[in-house]
Order: structure tokens, then sequence, then C-alpha cells
């Protein structure tokens, strides 16, 4: 292919739909016509060449005086492929051109500008999400922002946190134009209430938050109202259902009896599947129950039938004892919640038998290993915690609120393996505005704010893991996997901690690091908690890399977001690959997308 372009004739340049002149080269073109040809079965390269130089021919008649743009040279080549008789080819090669001008119509629409530099680096599955969820819109729903924008937007607001500290205005800047570009580089993106809400007249930056759930009918409807609000705004909550009494329970004041907890969860169900986080998308839910509650069975069971607590991830709370009782294969207590009092008893393997297979029949209920949460909690000074947030990445207090940011790993690969200090450049940047979002934050009520920034807990998590294992050649499942991302969140641990002790001197302590397991070894520290592994569903399309830490979804696939929108993701590693050993195209990829794998 060298040689041929090479022998490209008089044709030095070609102009491209933007303006500019680039170099004409045949390789392109020979390129362009093999993998349409290969889309339907072809795979005779020196034939793409050989059609290739037939149209640099036609191009060179034609345009003896004047300079060939990218849509004569199409045009070309559309004709030589008729004309020698390779009309399939041809065919593909047209769908190819109209799907191409689609998308540069629709990027057009999206972008509202002639700068390219307005859609910074985000592909186009990312763009159509940018559209439908993240930029703003005008009251009449047009877009009045671009994706640059949207990032200086979020940067401007998030660096305003540094002015409560004493920063100038230059150094605000100079903190705004490094949060734009870890963002605009798509090395870290924070969580989508963020990119939503910075900058709107009410900001709630924070993804989670868990509120608390009493018995009594004030109590459970006063939560329901803060969680209405909560999801309005773009987040989700975490609650705990374990102190309402339990079903048929005495209740004194009417002569009646109790609904019990999954009752009242139904009611939280339907109340918030009306509410749409942001306008935009369902909210999600987490509920909790001990597994010594009374009506543990019935909430174990209570997403049985695939169609209740659709807005709800469900867990079981268990206990050290409990799963003591399970290895043992005897009985244990459960307990009212209502008088303290134990109400009788249950076979553990019994009860977690009924556990497992609903999790395989229905994929809940989860598990919350709620004395171990407690043991590791740097602030069991402050209280028990008794749930998570909707996702179970992050164990709150109640009333607390958490902001989340993901770094995609794979985007630090050098010399076959990781590139520390332009990692530990982005983590300690992560800290800096995770921190300031709290203080830059707008919350539901008093009590979630002051609980928030009692501990100021934010959680920086990861994408792009099994993306990254791929191009270092490591294998998910294997030991040197797991050594491998031993030591990467290690590192990740360690430097946000670093991080967040840099800024305790500087901005001082948060309010609970007296008393706290951080005190105790004297360990000062800024914010309480920094690490949580989120799931990254739509940030990672957004940022072009696979979920999360978790293993890649599959070689290829489709996704429905929105509830109608169908978009087709191909792991870029496998694309590679198959590009590279000659047996890509776009027939494998859908059928690969339909099947689910190879």
């Amino acid at each position: 292919m060298e040689e041929q372009s090479a022998q490209q004739g008089t044709l030095k340049s070609i102009l491209k739909r933007d303006g500019r002149l680039v170099s004409f080269n045949t390789t392109k073109i020979a390129e362009a016509i093999f993998f349409a040809a290969q889309s339907v079965g072809g795979d005779d390269r020196n034939l793409a060449l050989n059609l290739a130089q037939s149209v640099i021919e036609i191009v060179e008649k034609k345009f003896t005086s004047k300079t060939p743009s990218v849509e004569d040279v199409q045009n070309a080549v559309e004709k030589v492929l008729m004309e020698s008789g390779h009309v399939r080819t041809a065919k593909a090669f047209i769908l190819y051109r109209y799907k191409k001008a689609e998308e540069r119509n629709r990027r057009a629409l999206i972008l509202g500008a002639k700068s390219p530099g307005e859609n910074c680096s985000f592909s186009d599955e990312a763009l159509k999400i940018l559209e439908r969820r993240y930029l703003h819109k005008d009251n009449t729903g047009n877009l009045i922002e671009t994706p640059r924008q949207m990032l200086e937007r979020v940067a401007i607001n998030v660096a305003k946190g540094d002015s409560l500290y004493g920063a100038t205005e230059d150094e605000v800047q100079e903190t705004s134009t490094k949060f734009f570009d870890i963002m605009a580089s798509l090395k870290f993106l924070p969580n989508s209430p963020t990119l939503m809400m910075a900058g709107e007249k009410i900001q709630q930056l924070s993804a989670c938050f868990v509120l608390p759930v009493g018995d009594t009918m004030e109590s459970i409807f006063s939560t329901l109202h803060d969680a209405a609000v909560i999801h309005q705004r773009g987040a989700g909550t975490g609650f705990s259902f374990s102190q309402i009494r339990p079903r048929n329970d005495p209740v004194k004041r009417h002569l009646g009896v109790a609904s019990g907890p999954v009752a009242f969860m139904n009611v939280f169900d339907k109340a918030l599947d009306v509410v749409k986080q942001g306008g935009v998308r369902p909210g999600a839910n987490m509920a909790v129950l001990r597994v010594d509650h009374p009506d543990i069975i019935r909430f174990i069971e209570c997403k049985r039938n695939k169609t209740s607590m659709k807005n709800f991830n469900v867990s079981v709370a268990v206990t050290d004892r409990f799963m003591k009782a399970v290895e043992e294969d005897r009985e244990y207590f459960v307990k009212n919640p209502r008088t303290g009092k134990y109400f009788g008893k249950l076979y553990a393997r019994d009860v977690f038998s009924v556990l497992t297979q609903n999790a395989w029949k229905t994929g809940d209920p989860g598990l919350i290993f709620l004395d171990e949460i407690n043991r590791k909690h740097p602030a069991k000074h402050l209280g028990e915690i008794e749930t998570t947030n909707q996702c179970g990445e992050a164990p709150l207090l109640a009333n607390e609120s958490c902001g989340l940011g993901a770094i995609d790993i794979n985007k630090f690969i050098k010399d076959g393996g990781i590139d520390w200090d332009s990692l530990r450049e982005i983590v300690h940047l992560a800290v800096h505005f995770l921190d300031n979002s709290i203080d830059v934050n707008t919350y539901p009520n008093q009590k979630t704010e002051d609980a928030t920034k009692k501990t100021r807990k934010f959680g920086i998590g990861l994408m792009g893991f099994a993306d990254l294992l791929m191009n270092l050649n490591i294998k998910y499942d294997s030991d040197e996997g797991l050594e491998f991302a031993d030591k990467l969140m290690k590192f990740i641990k360690d430097e946000s901690y670093e991080k967040s002790q840099q800024l305790a001197e500087k901005r001082g302590v948060c309010p609970a690091w007296e008393g706290s397991e951080h005190h105790r070894i004297g360990r000062k520290m800024r914010n309480m908690t920094t690490i949580a592994l989120s799931p990254t569903g739509t940030r990672s399309i957004i940022a072009d890399t696979s979920a999360g830490c978790e293993p890649a979804f599959a070689i290829a696939y489709q996704k429905t977001v929105f509830s109608s929108n169908q978009l087709v993701y191909i792991n870029k590693a496998f694309e590679k690959v198959a590009r590279e050993r000659g047996f890509y195209s776009p027939e494998l990829i859908h059928k690969v997308a339909m099947a689910g794998g190879i």
C-alpha cells in the first residue's frame, strides 16, 4: 500500500469538509473500498488497490485545475464500483456514506456550533446521551449549550468552592481549567447529577442519599417526601425498613394491625415511580431489611413475581450471628423492632436457601454484611450504619449524602503498564473536585446538609478496568488480575487519603474527625471516606470505556437507553483485533450484538 500511495500521480491534496487541505492518500481510498467489500463477504485487498487506482485516474482527469473534495472522490468510488460490476460493494459503500452523513448532520444539530472543538472528544453514542439528558435546554426544549460548554459550566461552578478558603480569582480560574481538562480528556467524570445540575439555581450535585425510616406514619411519609424531592433533582436513595414493626403487629391507637415494611416499600415504589430523576429517568432505590426481622421471608420474596418493586434494589442485612448459624445449621432468633423482644426462631439455612433461590431467579435480594461494614466504618462513633445508597457502593449514616466520581483507568496505559505519576495527578484533582462539590452543593433539607458536611464523604471509583486488563493482556479472572486490582486500588486509596490530608491542613479536618478511627491513629482527614466502586453505566458510555470494575458485559451488544433509544456497543479491544486480523465487518458485529457473544 505504501508503494501504491507513492504512485498516486498528480494529485497532491484533497479538500476536507471543514475547509482544510490535506495530503491526498490513495491508501485511504483503498481501505474504504476494502471495508465496504469486506462487509459483504469480500477479502481481496489487491482488488481494492486496483479499484482505488481507477478512482485516482477518474479524479485526475476531471480535476486538472482545481483540488477535488472528499465528496468528489467518494462519487468517483461509487462510479468505479458500479461500472466494474461490484454492485454489492457499491451498495455497502453508499450505505456507509449515507450513515456518515446522517451522523454529521445529527452532530451539527446537537452541537449547534461550527467549531469542531465544541464536541470535545465525545463519541457519537455519548453525544446522543448528552443531548437527551445532560445538555441544558430552553423552555421549549431547544439546546442552549454544547458539550464543551457543559464541561465548562461544571468546572467553573465546582471551582468556586476554592473561594470559600481564601483563593484569589486567578487561583479559582486555574482550578477551573484543571477541572475542565480532566473531564474533557474523559480521564475523570463526576456523577450524573453534577453534570446535569451544576450551575443551576438548585444544584443538587450528590448522587447518593440515605434517609431514615422510623416506625410512625409521620416518619414514613416525611421520608417519602424527602425522597421525592431528591429523585426530582436527579439522585437516588437508600432506606432501611428494619425499624418498622412487622405485619399484623398491633397498632394500639386505632386498635388495628400494622401493614409491615413490605407494604410501605410498595407505597414508596409506586410514589417514586411517578417522580423521574431530573425529569428524565426512573429513580433508583435500595431497600434493606435486617435478617432478624420477623417479616424477612416476605421481604426476600417481594420481587419474586418480577413485576413488583421495579424501582428498588433489595438487600438483606445479614449479621455475623446469622452467618454462623448458617454455617452450623441451626436456628437463630428474630425479634420485633417495636418492642425489642424476641419474636421466634427460624432455621438459618432455610432462610439462606430462600434467599439464594430468589437471587438466582430474579437478581434480588443481595447481601449487605452490616457487622463488617460497621467494623470498617471510620466514623462508628456517630452511630451504626443500617443501609447503603441505591446501588450498594456507599454505606452511609442516616441523612448522609455523597458525591461520586469515576476515573477511566484505561486511559493511563504507558509502556505496557500504568503511568502511575499521571494517575496520581488525576486522583488528587478528583479529591479536590469532590471536596469542593460538597461546599457548592445544595441539599434537600438542613438535616442532610448537616450530616453530609459533618463527615464530608465522597466516592472515587473506576471505569475501564476490563478494557485495561485486555490491553495489558491480563486475564480478568486470574491471580494476576486480582493482584493487579489490589495494587491499583491500594494506590488510588492511598493517594486519595494523601490529598485529603493535604486539604485538611489547608481547610481543616471534617467536623466528625475527632473521635473517628482516623483521629485515633493520628491521621488528619478532610473527608471521612474517599472510595466507592460504583456502577458507571451511563458515564462509561460517555467516556467510551467498559463499565466500572466489572468484566466486559459482552464483546458487542445493543443497549437501550431512555426506554427507547438503541445503541450498539462494540468492545474496542475486540474491534482492534478483528480489524488487525481481517475478520471485521458490520454484519459480524450485528450478529455478535444480537447473539450476545462469539
